[in-house]
């Protein structure tokens, strides 16, 4: 395919805009970019999409994220609002989460599926959690990433909370998840071992994670996202929840650490000493109240900072948005938190991060060798853009509803606004069915 008459987005280092050019996909790679009417001579007999003069950049990716929150949109918390995080864990998630079942996790996996796919993200890092419906729960969820056509890691949350035997068979879960893909590797699909955080986590447990992952697989874990999650850790261990987790031998250069939000000085030395990636979550942070991560700081020591969701809306420039406006009303301060900095999370770092699990060619990138991860954009800037200014376009001018083509691994998800791999109204319509049923039991448990 060649897909011409673009404004090209490359986000290498430094980054290009190309007017009026074309790139030439073979396979699932970009094989050629050049001028649009220099790649049309060259490829006359070639199948061709104009872009229209659109944008056209590689896809989003979504460091952090919870398919299985899907069901939770409208929801209603019975009796009085969770005064801080530990209630809306006991409140909220803990309770939906049981209520889960396997066709609840498929269409809780398709419905944010679809959502990526119309926001443009196009690579997605997940961590589930479904209780009473743990064995083969993550097939479920690969499942439901092959027939959206998008790429994704995926891993189980091990946790303490629901009792030794489904800890045990969260463990099971990721091993038996990893060893699948380790036999019988699918290109679009990565994983990582779960944990849920340190403070639903005994040293017991963490040991035996740490014991049965296989070498060369990192974590997936919450870590201090909100204060409680410091204090459990100094009142069981006696260490803060870096140090904890490091000495239990979670941390390194393919484990994930989600927040962030509540770490010291000596937490961010441990960080960047162990090549441990961060990810940052303002959405949540803001809507859960558990304060700003300490992001600049993080990311002046050396942490590698990623950007990534949480669960809400799988449309990463909204992220964008919120965490260049959270950190200046945090520090009062409108000189904090430069567009260029959330660049380096979004693109920079993130892409890197998906490399991690997806190595054989470059992802987040337009150029030769690249795999074709695109989306097109529909934005007409009223002033210049260019390479330096755009972070600020995106920041103040994009809007998801920009976005009309998606396409991952060369094969198009979307095109014109039209889904072509999932059907939105009738994965809805379905889940609509199901949420009730979802609501009704968590009603019943969290009046027990």
């Amino acid at each position: 395919m060649l897909i011409a008459n673009a404004t090209l987005v490359t986000w290498e280092t430094p980054n290009c805009v190309l007017e009026n050019h074309a790139l030439l996909i073979e396979g699932n790679k970009i094989r050629e970019i050049g001028p649009s009417a220099k790649l049309e001579k060259l490829h006359p007999k070639t199948k061709k999409l104009d872009a229209g003069g659109q944008i056209v950049m590689p896809g989003g990716i979504c460091a952090h994220t919870h398919f299985y929150s899907a069901f939770s949109r409208g929801m209603a918390i019975p009796g009085s609002a969770p005064k801080d995080f530990p209630e809306i864990l006991e409140k909220l998630w803990w309770p939906l989460d049981k209520s889960l079942l396997e066709e609840d996790i498929r269409y809780s996996a398709l419905l944010s599926l679809v959502d990526a796919i119309k926001h443009g993200t196009t690579t997605l890092i997940d961590h589930h959690a479904s209780p009473n419906a743990i064995d083969g729960s993550l097939d479920i969820i690969a499942e439901a990433v092959n027939q959206a056509g998008l790429r994704g890691v995926l891993c189980y949350e091990v946790t303490d909370r629901d009792g030794p035997d489904k800890a045990t068979a969260g463990i099971k879960e990721n091993l038996r998840f990893i060893k699948r893909l380790a036999t019988n590797p699918q290109p679009r699909l990565a994983a990582t071992f779960g944990l849920h955080a340190s403070l639903t986590l005994s040293g017991a447990t963490l040991q035996a994670c740490r014991a049965a992952v296989p070498e060369g697989t990192g974590f997936h874990i919450h870590a201090a996202e909100s204060d409680a999650d410091e204090w459990d850790s100094i009142n069981k261990s006696g260490m803060r929840v870096i140090d904890r987790l490091q000495k239990h031998e979670i941390l390194g250069p393919k484990t994930i650490a989600a927040h962030g939000v509540h770490i010291d000085a000596r937490e961010m030395e441990i960080l960047a000493e162990t090549g441990t990636w961060v990810s940052h979550q303002p959405r949540s942070n803001m809507n859960n109240a558990v304060g700003a991560a300490p992001v600049e700081s993080m990311m002046r020591a050396g942490i590698k900072v990623c950007l990534g969701n949480d669960g809400f809306s799988n449309a990463m420039w909204e992220e964008w948005k919120a965490a260049y406006f959270l950190h200046k009303v945090w520090n009062r301060d409108p000189r904090r938190m430069s567009g260029t900095n959330v660049a380096d999370m979004a693109i920079y770092n993130n892409a890197a991060l998906a490399n991690v699990f997806f190595p054989s060619a470059p992802i987040g990138l337009l150029v030769p060798g690249a795999v074709a991860d695109l989306i097109f954009v529909d934005y007409h800037a009223p002033t210049l853009l260019s390479p330096e200014n755009l972070p600020w376009h995106i920041i103040f001018g994009f809007q998801q509803s920009m976005i009309t083509t998606s396409m991952v691994d060369g094969k198009l998800l979307m095109k014109d606004r039209e889904l072509l791999t999932l059907d939105e109204a009738a994965l809805a319509a379905r889940a609509r069915e199901l949420s009730s049923k979802v609501w009704k039991r968590y009603q019943d448990k969290f009046k027990s």
